[in-house]
């Protein structure tokens, strides 16, 4: 749909109408490989939206303004995203749900569970790096979901490869076809702005200082650029032939079913191209459609209220040290005050504190729509994959767990702080911060964690301590891989050599081994054993 289509669209909407209301939200994740660009993204949707006045520096530098989206303490001092935020703005007469996800590679689980919540994903890619492991990690969850990807080619102002090079890798190792809505005029390094494929146009890019400013455009006619730029431009536009000539084209059909892109070229960084990229999210990406629960049933968007827990984040406001509960809502209207249930245990659940979320930020809503997400506060009784519902009862499909790759010990620095890291560990748990095994003899004295990046432990490590008073020594394992087991193949597991038998917090059961080859060997002579992958379903309460 054209802005002008959206527009008139709009004038159509009834306040208050649910379907309506619906119609004007857009819920997307950004998700990339590390250092391509996500957050320098994201803090420019917020400039360009008129969220922020001034574009927040990517790197905490000492002097410059942090990223809005990075509010831990941790992110700021390193200067990367680590956790996941939720940002809400109005942007073109739209409210935006934008869900900025952790790039690291070691925060792929929290990713994988905040793109349980989105409609569609903005793919970020470095123009001079290309597809990499982690983009294709990402993607493959898009995949499972059926998520809708727009794909944006980053960082043009400097130099990379090939724009063709980088189409055919997208389709050769992702299997999705991307479709460039527009195109760079000028290489990689010398990058002039571009030619829009709808119209036809040149749309000439000017720097803005340090790129906290809106970059003007200049939009003309490709026979009236100026000497200098018109054999860029004259280059460009016989690649767009040739995009043409391969159908390389914007399909909106093949687009919503996940088989091909959007794409989108330019710096995030010099804002160039950064308005094109969010206005296809508001006139290329879906809006919220018909939920389906764990039965295969689609609740409709008007029927009554129906929302899901995909992340639980505590004390992002140290001074109070809150829980904040992040809900995507799926169907009907939120109430502020509203009573709810919570589907796993089929008690009521009071909505009294809903907040919208912005970072860091929060501000007291009283409604919400499909689409939207909302942050319960203190709602120490609600977890991750958790289901809530007004009047006619829905359960939606539980958010997995992920395979834990790496083990360490944790113990209290302080024997007397014992309690404060049972509780904070607790608590990260919760939050699927971490994943927490005990082994039954030894109980809470000797707990591993389990994580899917090295980073987690720093960063459990880093909150212990500041936010719970429990200052903790993490050390080494010598266990490199975990399976899920049943009590019976337990039994049998128990004192052999070259592993260990392990329960999560949850009941469920681990045998963790200290080689692949142990467990191919356990496998090959036990074949009825019970020795599966570690996907699950998040921790019940």
């Amino acid at each position: 749909m054209s802005g002008l289509a959206t527009t008139m669209a709009l004038a159509e909407v009834v306040p208050g109408d649910t379907r309506s209301e619906a119609a004007r939200r857009r819920t997307f994740a950004i998700i990339s490989h590390p250092d391509a660009g996500k957050t320098t993204l994201t803090e420019k949707f917020l400039l360009y939206s008129g969220a922020v006045a001034e574009a927040g520096a990517v790197k905490a530098r000492a002097g410059r303004r942090r990223a809005t989206s990075d509010w831990m303490a941790l992110e700021q001092q390193r200067g990367i995203s680590i956790t996941s935020t939720v940002l809400q703005f109005a942007y073109r007469h739209h409210m935006v749900n934008l869900l900025d996800t952790p790039g690291h590679r070691d925060f792929s689980e929290d990713t994988y569970r905040v793109l349980a919540a989105a409609d569609a994903a903005v793919m970020v890619i470095d123009v001079a790096r290309g597809i990499e492991a982690q983009t294709l990690k990402l993607f493959e969850v898009c995949r499972v979901r059926n998520v809708p990807v727009i794909t944006f080619l980053n960082k043009c102002d400097r130099p990379g490869r090939d724009p063709l090079e980088l189409l055919d890798e997208i389709e050769d190792l992702i299997g999705l076809r991307p479709t460039p809505v527009t195109w760079p005029v000028g290489v990689p390094g010398d990058f002039r702005g571009v030619i829009d494929r709808r119209t036809g146009e040149f749309v000439r890019f000017t720097r803005s200082v340090r790129g906290t400013t809106e970059a003007l455009e200049q939009t003309i006619h490709p026979r009236d650029a100026t000497p200098e730029d018109s054999v860029a431009v004259g280059r460009a536009l016989e690649e767009c032939d040739l995009l043409s000539a391969v159908g390389a084209d914007l399909d909106m059909e093949s687009f919503l079913a996940g088989v091909s892109s959007p794409l989108f070229v330019g710096s995030a960084l010099t804002n160039f191209g950064v308005r094109h990229v969010l206005d296809a999210v508001i006139d290329l990406a879906p809006g919220p459609s018909v939920r389906v629960d764990r039965n295969g049933t689609g609740r409709q968007l008007d029927a009554p209220f129906s929302g899901f827990v995909f992340k639980v984040q505590a004390n992002m406001d140290p001074s109070h040290r809150d829980r904040l509960a992040f809900v995507r809502v799926c169907s009907g209207r939120f109430e502020r005050g509203m009573t709810v249930i919570r589907e796993a245990t089929g008690r009521p659940f009071a909505t009294k504190y809903a907040t919208s979320v912005f970072g860091a930020d929060r501000d007291t809503i009283d409604e919400a729509y499909p689409g939207d997400v909302i942050g319960l506060v203190n709602a120490a009784d609600l977890r991750i994959g958790d289901t809530l519902y007004a009047a006619d009862p829905v359960a939606y499909p539980e958010i997995p767990t992920f395979a834990p790759e790496l083990f360490s010990q944790a113990r209290p620095k302080d024997s007397s702080r014992f309690k404060q890291f049972r509780r904070g560990l607790t608590q990260l748990e919760e939050e699927g911060a971490i994943q927490v095994l005990r082994d039954d003899r030894t109980g809470d004295a000797q707990p591993y964690l389990a994580a899917v990046g090295a980073m987690q432990f720093e960063v459990v490590a880093h909150r212990l301590e500041h936010e719970y008073g429990a200052p903790t020594e993490l050390t080494s394992t010598p266990y490199q891989l975990a399976r899920r087991t049943d009590a019976a193949t337990a039994a049998q597991l128990r004192g052999a050599p070259g592993l260990r038998v392990m329960t999560r917090t949850d009941g469920t059961l681990f045998a963790l081994f200290e080689s692949r080859y142990r467990l191919e060997r356990l496998q090959s002579d036990h074949p009825d054993w019970v020795l599966t992958t570690t996907v699950g379903a998040a921790p019940p309460a």
